[in-house]
């Protein structure tokens, strides 16, 4: 069943052949056909559009996207609130807390682990977020990490193979053990559940070899790379993800001249995640510095029980803004069109004929309200594929 979605106030397109010529390709007093295969069939002015089965009267407020949340760990059980509470009280972030959170999943039953996951993909869906990418990587042995990835599949098309997290307490003498398994055993239980491979390349995670031989494990497998880099430190995550082609580098809180370099001559997204920084009292990535230098930017939640346990990708966009320097209409676009680039998908991040029809509708009369007014529930109403 076909359905116009009309009296919009302002149009989100993500389209710059259409609207004011932006990139984020704005009209006002709108209208949008979805077909009977939930793909946008016409955008256009509301009086000009064809007729549909059903009608969506939006009544003047914005419609913009749907979000697309490229970096998501919601495959776990258990609560670090005390380890929150202990940072806002000055103790400083480091990644061995991942230890705890695979303990506590480790020895959840599926059913904990997918109440849990479904929960929080409820809450992005609520949020406006119509595409999730969702990581394994707090399971660490053959069994967890090819469960995490079963479950994660009941719910998207975008998972994402993190064996290379942490190295799990039990190998911790022998690294080089892991680091096998990961490429191995490991890999060929997860492989078929995957679309992606991920590597934490940063302090206390895993070096710039390791992170090459495991990616490249991974592309061997069909899998497609992609890497956590320079989050507590300037390290080379960074030039590994350019080297071996990784759709995006995620983090990218502590870059050089050289790193912002490589990523705008790249087709490797910079993924900023200002969620974890909020959760850890850390320094926010300068997201000015790379979009002046023509990198290509997402924004995501990192939703994880550790260090960005939010799901919210208004939160994003209100966060870049105010300590990262974009502008509303930057913060937009890289929570939907950079999260698209992200994961290589064109058919999302964008509402014109031909693409997916995932959209949000703002009780706002502009999207920029979504910086303006951070911690209110501004999605009235999401549809994916128009429903």
């Amino acid at each position: 069943m076909s359905l116009v979605v009309t009296s919009i106030g302002q149009l989100v397109t993500n389209d710059p052949a259409v609207g004011d010529g932006s990139p984020l390709g704005v009209l006002t007093g709108a209208a949008l056909v979805v077909d009977d295969a939930g793909l946008v069939a016409w955008v256009g002015p509301a009086a000009q559009a064809p007729d549909a089965d059903a009608r969506l009267d939006v009544d003047g407020r914005t419609v913009v996207p749907g979000f697309v949340d490229s970096h998501a760990h919601l495959v776990f059980a258990g609560d670090r609130s005390e380890e929150f509470a202990a940072r806002m009280a000055g103790q400083a972030y480091g990644a061995g807390g991942i230890a705890s959170t695979v303990a506590a999943t480790r020895a959840a039953p599926d059913d904990v682990l997918r109440a849990n996951l479904r929960r929080l993909v409820g809450e992005m869906r609520a949020g406006g977020t119509t595409t999730v990418e969702c990581k394994s990587g707090y399971g660490l042995t053959v069994d967890d990490e090819a469960r995490s990835l079963r479950l994660a599949g009941e719910v998207t098309a975008e998972t994402t193979y993190l064996g290379a997290h942490v190295v799990p307490a039990e190998y911790r003498d022998d690294r080089d053990a892991y680091v096998d398994l990961v490429r191995g055993a490991m890999l060929d239980a997860c492989a078929p559940h995957a679309r992606w491979v991920d590597v934490f390349c940063d302090r206390g995670a895993f070096d710039a070899d390791e992170t090459r031989a495991i990616l490249h494990a991974g592309m061997e497998r069909g899998l497609l790379p992609r890497l956590h880099g320079n989050q507590l430190q300037h390290g080379p995550g960074v030039q590994v993800g350019v080297e071996v082609g990784a759709s995006s580098v995620d983090h990218c809180t502590h870059l050089d001249d050289a790193d912002v370099a490589a990523l705008a001559a790249s087709d490797t997204v910079a993924t900023l995640l200002p969620g974890a920084e909020f959760s850890t009292r850390s320094t926010y990535p300068d997201a000015r510095r790379l979009l002046d230098a023509g990198a290509t930017v997402a924004l995501a939640t990192d939703c994880n029980p550790g260090s960005s346990y939010t799901s919210s990708m208004a939160l994003c966009v209100a966060l870049a803004v105010r300590e990262m320097r974009m502008t509303p209409a930057e913060a937009l676009w890289s929570a939907t069109a950079g999260g698209a680039a992200a994961l290589r998908r064109h058919d999302v991040g964008a509402l014109r004929p031909g693409g997916r029809a995932d959209l949000a509708v703002l009780d706002a009369p502009s999207y920029v309200h979504l910086a303006y007014r951070p911690g209110v529930p501004l999605v009235q109403r999401t549809l994916t594929a128009g429903a």
